[in-house]
């Protein structure tokens, strides 16, 4: 764990110099640790060094890190596939929720996002590689989904999500995050869409591709954590 505040300033450096390389500013690039298989006292020494995002998949898991870390004004995201009997906890659990693919889902995270609480951001996940063993909406049907859950009350919706298959080659990796930067622009020309303003989507292996192509929010944790427990 003495390595962790090493790792955040590697991959901080990294964000830095890819942002610059695509002549963004690197205050535009969010990085969301993931942290799930990893200890609560693990996202503890994070925070003190300065990190205040972190991703979860797993509810369960999830909220025992929140009980444990309560004292610390962390931003959660879930960053999970959602299941219909999880929404309650998620809507009332969470400030951020990457991984919305369905109405049905949409509709309850707003139902059941408590009243005295901000309303909870979501990004569209998208399965841009047509995968099947991967979770999102095709992006054939993402503008009627989009315009629906925009309407939604207590939901802010603020962008789209993607995991692409794997590709070694920075050019096929950009290939494939501009294919989300073309879906979000396509989506921001509509009405009730144009404030959409972020774009999740890059991992360790990627996120250099994934800045280069317009991502504001990065989702790293091998390169932060290290290897997941089991």
């Amino acid at each position: 764990m003495n390595n962790l505040p090493e790792n955040l300033a590697s991959i901080r450096a990294r964000i830095d110099a890819a942002a610059r390389a695509a002549g963004r500013s690197p205050d535009e690039v969010t990085l969301i640790g993931v942290s799930k298989r990893q200890p609560a006292e693990a996202i503890r020494t994070l925070f003190a060094a300065g990190q205040r995002a972190f991703g979860e998949n797993y509810l369960q898991e999830a909220l025992d890190k929140q009980t444990a870390l309560a004292d610390l004004p962390i931003e959660w995201h879930f960053i999970g596939p959602i299941q219909s009997n999880k929404t309650r906890s998620i809507a009332e659990s969470f400030d951020w929720v990457h991984s919305v693919d369905r109405l049905k889902i949409a509709q309850r995270l707003s139902e059941q996002r408590p009243t005295d609480r901000a309303p909870l951001n979501v990004c569209l996940q998208v399965n841009i590689d047509a995968e099947a063993s991967k979770s999102g909406v095709d992006p054939d049907t993402l503008e009627a989904l989009a315009s629906q859950v925009a309407d939604l009350p207590r939901l802010a919706l603020r962008g789209l999500m993607a995991i692409p298959a794997p590709r070694a080659d920075y050019a096929d990796q950009l290939a494939a995050f501009s294919q989300l930067q073309r879906l979000i622009e396509r989506l921001r020309a509509k009405r009730g869409l144009q404030s959409l303003d972020t774009l999740s989507m890059g991992m360790s292996g990627d996120l250099e591709a994934a800045i280069a192509a317009g991502a504001t929010m990065v989702r790293i944790g091998t390169d932060l954590f290290g290897a997941r427990g089991v």
